[in-house]
């Protein structure tokens, strides 16, 4: 079998794989007691895009510890993780290697009680709070453009808006 060959093989191989997985973390607060909602954003260290924190499971964590624990270390928030899930997004990872290949982003909400002056990634990031409509418009992946519409609607719903309430 040629070199050709094996590597048609390999990359059919890839291609029929499921995805791979990443817990991610969509860290939110509100500036003031009512105040509007605010989500973070942050760049990617190697492309300059925005993304939210996210990784690769981790041994002996569930899904929304590694969720928590992306957030500590890429952009330096602390505050309360939801267990249930909120939602999933793809997008193709380009490895080390050059290869790109499918992964499954599992997402976890985080309400943010405390940003930290240090964390390991301090510094190799642009990290911003912005509306989830701003957030929407910042992001590549479309499941995640509307993750955070759908986000936004739902505090909403549970009375925390992002607009001036009418009174009547």
């Amino acid at each position: 079998m040629g070199l050709i060959d094996r590597l048609s093989g390999n990359l059919k191989l890839m291609l029929q794989r499921p995805p791979r997985q990443q817990y991610a973390a969509l860290c939110y607060r509100f500036k003031k007691k009512h105040g509007p909602l605010e989500v973070l954003v942050a760049t990617s260290r190697d492309t300059g895009r925005w993304v939210i924190p996210k990784g690769w499971p981790m041994e002996g964590k569930k899904s929304h510890q590694v969720a928590e624990r992306e957030a500590y270390e890429e952009v330096g928030v602390k505050g309360k993780v939801d267990k249930d899930v909120l939602g999933f997004y793809h997008y193709r990872k380009v490895l080390d290697n050059g290869l790109k290949v499918p992964v499954r982003v599992q997402v976890h909400a985080l309400e943010v009680h405390d940003n930290l002056k240090t964390f390991p990634e301090k510094g190799s990031r642009k990290i911003e709070w912005v509306s989830c409509e701003e957030a929407a418009s910042r992001v590549n992946e479309p499941e995640l453009k509307i993750l955070f519409m759908d986000f936004a609607e739902r505090m909403a719903a549970h009375g925390h808006d992002n607009s001036i309430r009418a009174t009547g």
